[in-house]
């Protein structure tokens, strides 16, 4: 079996401009180009350019697409209106999260229309093989992977929508957040969606593969003048950690349910079924007593994931799940989970390597944008 590591379409521009380059989910992506704190600061200030090529993208045809999702999803997927994407989680029966997706609803410029599923990278096969085992049950839906055509590209930032009006045939700032349209760019089709994983406003469009190292230079060159940047994966997870976003594998996982992660909201629970709903339910009635929290460590060392959560007699009550010195806050931030019943405290201690460190529970998220 090769050991080969994948790479995106954009992997040349990402070398030529002195990427530093690590193995992540099967493939080869840039960690920063500068450094993982001036592209966090310019996303914050003006925008950056993520290669997010990485990420799973599912498409779902024919009669039947909408009922399938709606069995495999806590998100109700019927009677999403066109241009619309949702998002919501992938359970196993037992309520455990198989990954947080995004579901999309869009027509074609020929009128077809799909729905299309954004996964996390490193879940991709498992996904894949989780739909391909209740496909059977939905005989007319034809599903593909269109993850290897295609090419993912996240525009992030406050002046990530003024700057890509120009780029496209449409008015892009006319999308709601939570919404996608169909276009091009320069005669390159695009599906551009008003989403994001950084608390920033801004979109991610998705194009053909071999169209995406001129479209991810075109915006580059329109955003020259105005602080673009282009951002790695280590911004892209301190800019998540400080806007309160679960990422898979920390803060969620097949042992986590939707709601002890906080998660309810994309839970449709009622007048429906899907897999993993009854054990969710039962879960709402009787909680698995652990609780996603966020945490303001004193002082100014960093809690890292894994370190343990103690409570202020000194029992050990839940552990860190992220945590990393905020670039935009200057202040150590963390995301843990914790015994329910502590949750409601104003502070816990965390042992960062045999030190108790005092820290204050907090609302999530512990940065969010100001709104025109």
């Amino acid at each position: 079996m090769s050991t080969d590591l994948a790479k995106t379409p954009i992997d040349t521009w990402h070398r030529n401009a002195g990427a530093r380059m690590v193995p992540f989910a099967g493939y080869e992506m840039p960690i920063f180009y500068t450094s993982i704190v001036a592209e966090h600061r310019s996303c914050r200030t003006n925008a950056a350019l993520f290669d997010v090529s990485h990420m799973g993208r599912l498409r779902f045809d024919g009669e039947g697409s909408e009922e399938m999702l709606d069995f495999l999803l806590t998100r109700r997927v019927s009677g999403m209106p066109l241009g619309s994407v949702r998002y919501g989680m992938m359970c196993n029966e037992s309520g455990g999260v198989l990954d947080d997706v995004l579901v999309s609803y869009l027509e074609t410029p020929s009128q077809q229309r799909y729905h299309l599923l954004v996964v996390n990278a490193s879940n991709r096969q498992k996904i894949r093989s989780w739909i391909e085992k209740h496909l059977p049950k939905f005989p007319k839906v034809t599903f593909s992977d269109r993850t290897e055509i295609t090419a993912m590209i996240a525009v992030q930032g406050p002046l990530a929508i003024d700057v890509c009006k120009q780029l496209f045939r449409f008015d892009p700032s006319r999308l709601k957040y939570y919404t996608a349209a169909i276009t091009d760019q320069f005669s390159k089709p695009v599906v551009v969606s008003r989403t994001g994983y950084t608390g920033e406003d801004g979109f991610e469009l998705i194009c053909r593969a071999e169209d995406a190292p001129r479209i991810w230079e075109n915006v580059m060159l329109a955003g020259r003048d105005n602080g673009f940047v282009a951002a790695g994966l280590g911004s892209r997870d301190t800019l998540r950690l400080e806007a309160g976003m679960p990422l898979y594998g920390h803060e969620l996982d097949e042992q986590i349910d939707p709601l002890s992660a906080g998660l309810g909201f994309a839970c449709n629970l009622k007048d429906r079924e899907f897999l993993g709903s009854d054990a969710i339910r039962q879960r709402a009635n009787q909680p698995s007593g652990m609780t996603r929290v966020g945490l303001l460590p004193e002082g100014k060392r960093p809690a890292r994931e894994g370190y343990p959560v103690l409570n202020l007699q000194g029992d050990s009550i839940g552990r860190v799940t992220s945590g990393s010195l905020s670039p935009t806050l200057n202040v150590p931030i963390a995301m843990a989970y914790v015994r329910s019943d502590e949750a409601e405290t104003d502070k816990l201690q965390i042992d960062v390597r045999g030190k108790l460190v005092s820290a204050a529970i907090v609302d999530l998220p512990f940065y969010r944008r100001s709104k025109n």
